[in-house]
């Protein structure tokens, strides 16, 4: 009785493991489709496809191709509002911007994903209109937080309303970042840092 006991938690285990890598490789192929295509362009069908799998199996992960969006956005952008909040108390904001644009210099597709997501989802019809204007209220709160602790500790001099200087400072991150998906040959480290120096009024020293 114990050994069946003992092996019961392996066996029970087993299909969870299976479901969730198989989710895992779903959203994978949908991160490739949608930032190739668009949320519009891109269907469950092929999907499907470059799995070798049928269309009900995927439907039975996601039911709607809405459910697999979100599942997509949530993947690429997962943890970045709670290392940005971690590092911009430990150093700064400008220290915890330029590590997190280090890290996206090596994943350039999710970046690219979320670009294209984000101007297809300015239209209020769109399935991610929601998700991404939660999205962008939450980056600003996180922002303005950091941007007024440093405002209080002197690491920088601008004294403008902590919210004002955060919303140019994501609207500054977000076109730059953009100018390098379009033409990765630009310095990005370097447009952000100058960019954080005339914004911030503090060494961009990251």
């Amino acid at each position: 009785m114990t050994e069946k006991t003992a092996a019961r938690p392996a066996t029970r285990r087993g299909p969870y493991a299976k479901s969730a890598q198989r989710r895992a490789e779903i959203v994978a192929s949908a991160t490739a489709v949608f930032a190739a295509r668009g949320y519009r362009g891109g269907s469950l069908r092929e999907i499907a496809k470059q799995l070798d799998l049928s269309l009900t199996s995927v439907v039975h992960h996601f039911p709607s191709k809405s459910e697999l969006l979100v599942a997509v956005l949530e993947n690429a952008d997962s943890a970045s509002i709670d290392s940005f909040e971690s590092d911009s108390q430990g150093k700064g904001v400008v220290y915890a911007v330029l590590r997190y644009v280090r890290r996206n210099l090596e994943r350039q597709e999710m970046l690219r994903l979320l670009a294209l997501m984000a101007a297809e989802a300015s239209a209020p019809d769109h399935p991610a209109h929601e998700w991404f204007r939660d999205r962008y209220e939450r980056v600003v709160t996180a922002f303005t937080t950091a941007v007024r602790r440093d405002q209080d500790l002197g690491r920088i001099s601008n004294r403008r309303h902590p919210e004002l200087i955060a919303a140019a400072l994501v609207a500054m991150w977000d076109g730059l970042q953009l100018q390098w998906l379009i033409d990765p040959r630009r310095d990005l480290m370097a447009a952000v840092s100058a960019g954080l120096e005339d914004l911030l009024g503090a060494p961009a020293v990251g």
